[in-house]
């Protein structure tokens, strides 16, 4: 599952990157924000099968396995992310009788030594996607209170890179509602440089030879 980093270069120009949809590290999920596991699962299936994965280690063919799940439940679906060191796949989706066959399934799956967390979260990937393009329709909006450097995706919510969190928190509150920014992390970002630019054509899969 890829995810889409929107960042604006300091020329104005609006870059749209596909970044890998697994997050690493647990700091970059609700585990390292005080958010707890409604449920832990860990793996007692013996060894996979070899090649299901490109990084073919019993975690990244769990997190292979989780991706392809994902797909056929993207109703409730919301993120997913990993801390290496621990053998944890962290797993966020939103709670209800769906979400109990999709976490049978992928706890059921995950071999010995995968610990897998599941989260409760209250909406979708699909609706955090649709939330990002919502704010990204509004980059330039905001021009004389702060900037809006870049947008995009963690496990369970929308980050939103600006240059001023203190003026943009109140702001954004306002023209989005108490309830849609329960979603949206605001992070302090400095000025995009053209670094990102050429980031963005090096992974574009459009290239002239």
């Amino acid at each position: 599952m890829n995810q889409r980093r929107i960042t604006r270069a300091a020329t104005g120009t609006v870059i749209t990157v596909l970044a890998l949809g697994v997050l690493q590290g647990a700091g970059a999920a609700g585990a390292d924000s005080g958010n707890e596991p409604a449920d832990t699962c860990v793996g007692k299936q013996a060894e996979g099968p070899k090649g299901s994965a490109p990084d073919d280690r019993p975690l990244y063919r769990a997190l292979a396995y989780i991706e392809n799940a994902a797909k056929e439940h993207r109703g409730i679906f919301t993120g997913l992310a990993v801390d290496d060191e621990t053998g944890t796949a962290h797993v966020y989706r939103v709670p209800g009788e769906e979400a109990e066959g999709f976490d049978a399934d992928i706890c059921g799956a995950a071999e010995k030594g995968v610990t897998v967390r599941l989260y409760d979260t209250e909406v979708a990937q699909r609706e955090l996607e649709a939330l990002v393009d919502r704010i990204s329709d509004d980059m330039e909006r905001w021009e004389g209170d702060f900037s809006i450097w870049s947008i995009g995706l963690d496990a369970d919510s929308v980050v939103v890179g600006v240059s001023d969190p203190a003026k943009a928190g109140p702001i954004l509150r306002d023209a989005y509602g108490e309830e849609t920014m329960r979603h949206v992390r605001i992070e302090q970002e400095q000025q995009a440089t053209l670094l990102h630019e050429a980031r963005g054509q090096q992974e574009s899969p459009a290239r002239n030879h």
